[in-house]
């Protein structure tokens, strides 16, 4: 019979006591006292993951991805061929005298697709006009606009009263089509990867590979992932979990030694020259096969985005991208997040916390009190020493106006005393008076 093993709370046993068959208690807050037991028969828990996988499947899976690169770069026709299906139609070229878009365009095309039972609706952003002007300057702002949009959208849905029905329309993974120079990123690429690296899954492609050749290729993505590493940019690579089998880390190594993805993409079949009918581009000297990883890394493509790495994807979108957009959000808002609610409280260092929050609270007071009588003293002192300017100031003026009567009688007592008039004026004239009459 094959032994099960859980965690139960009964034979409790203190850290570090043998207690026969039972593994040591695991580790963190809370856990001391639980321990593990092997169980006697099948129970039936095991079946959990069945009991998700049912759920998933009957609920079916929602994923959202954006292409962006400049005209002519092939990422219809990449779409059509990850998901096999013709999700774009045929594009007819724009005459030279049609009239060009002005901006950035933001395309949505959404379908239902199905595969052995399992629902999947999709939607891929597309964003023509990207790269195709003179002056680029801005150029991924709507972009950025629409994620952002979306990650308001879905802040708004989780906000409502009745959150039966959220629909998630973020975007989980951004292929960033890059031109096959062959020399490095241009500047709008590395200002685009920096704009928005921390709010999608970046996966940078080298479009049309099938242009280079295989040392051009290795060489270009040595400087490209140089380029990218210089300026911080964070690029989606594929998780490692513990306990792994050595296939899947393997494969997992595999995966990430291609990325920049260099790609061809082809819907359309064309027959090889030993009869076989594949999905590939016919040239002159030979046929490129999309599925054949000898020719390119399409297949390690479709392998992380779609079979391996789907739901790491729309993880990693929730838990950090989103959650991080989220925080900025909410603190721009002025909402603060109590984190004494995530964690386990001591009563005594509860206490202990709130009369030190205390005594700080009564020495702020103390020194706002002591601050506000300061003020008052100096604005008083202030007033007293205007009061004593202005009465020195009359008393300067009432000692001047007395010195100036004593001076004026001093003059007067002077002529008084020697017998003059005080009015000579008068007198002289009084007297030419008189003698001019006799």
């Amino acid at each position: 019979m094959s032994e099960y093993t859980a965690s139960v709370n009964e034979d409790v046993v203190p850290n570090g006591v043998d207690n026969g068959d039972a593994a040591p208690p695991p580790s963190g807050p809370g856990l001391s006292n639980v321990i593990r037991k092997k169980l006697m028969g099948y129970v039936g828990f095991a079946n959990l993951p069945n009991q998700v996988h049912r759920k998933s499947v009957r609920k079916g899976f929602q994923f959202t991805t954006m292409v962006v690169g400049e005209s002519g770069l092939g990422k219809s026709t990449l779409v059509n061929t990850l998901f096999n299906t013709t999700l774009y139609p045929a594009k007819e070229p724009l005459p030279p005298s049609a009239e060009r878009p002005k901006t950035v365009a933001i395309e949505s095309i959404g379908a239902d697709i199905e595969e052995n039972g399992v629902r999947l609706h999709l939607t891929v952003v597309d964003t023509p006009g990207f790269g195709d002007f003179v002056n680029n300057d801005d150029s991924w702002k709507p972009i950025l606009d629409n994620i952002e949009s979306r990650f308001d959208s879905y802040l708004e849905q989780e906000n409502r009263v009745n959150r039966q029905k959220i629909v998630d329309n973020r975007v989980h993974a951004c292929l960033y089509f890059i031109q096959p120079t062959g020399h490095s990123l241009k500047q709008i690429d590395v200002e685009f990867m920096r704009q928005l690296h921390t709010k999608v899954n970046l996966i940078p492609i080298i479009a049309k590979a099938d242009t280079m050749t295989d040392e051009e290729i290795a060489a270009f993505k040595a400087r490209v992932l140089s380029d990218i590493e210089y300026h911080n940019i964070h690029i989606f690579q594929a998780p490692t979990y513990d306990n792994e089998d050595e296939e899947t880390i393997a494969e997992a190594e595999e995966i990430a030694s291609k990325i920049p993805f260099a790609v061809v993409g082809s819907d359309k079949l064309v027959a090889t020259p030993d009869g076989r009918e594949v999905r590939g581009r016919a040239y002159p000297w030979g046929v490129v096969e999309v599925d054949n990883e000898d020719h390119c890394d399409f297949v390690k493509l479709r392998q992380m985005l779609v079979r391996t790495y789907m739901e790491e994807l729309r993880e990693y979108t929730n838990d950090v991208l989103y959650e991080n957009w989220r925080t900025e959000k909410l603190l721009g808002m002025g909402v603060a997040q109590d984190q004494t609610v995530f964690k386990e409280v001591n009563p005594a260092a509860r206490m202990q916390e709130e009369r030190v929050m205390h005594e700080a609270k009564l020495a702020k007071m103390e020194a706002e009190m002591k601050m506000v009588f300061q003020q008052k003293v100096q604005e008083k002192e202030a007033k007293l020493k205007q009061s004593e300017e202005e009465l020195y100031a009359r008393h300067k003026d009432m000692k001047d106006a007395l010195e100036k009567q004593r001076q004026e009688l001093e003059g007067k007592k002077g002529r008084i005393e020697s017998g003059r008039p005080l009015t000579p004026e008068k007198n002289s004239t009084r007297r030419k008076g008189v003698f001019g009459g006799r």
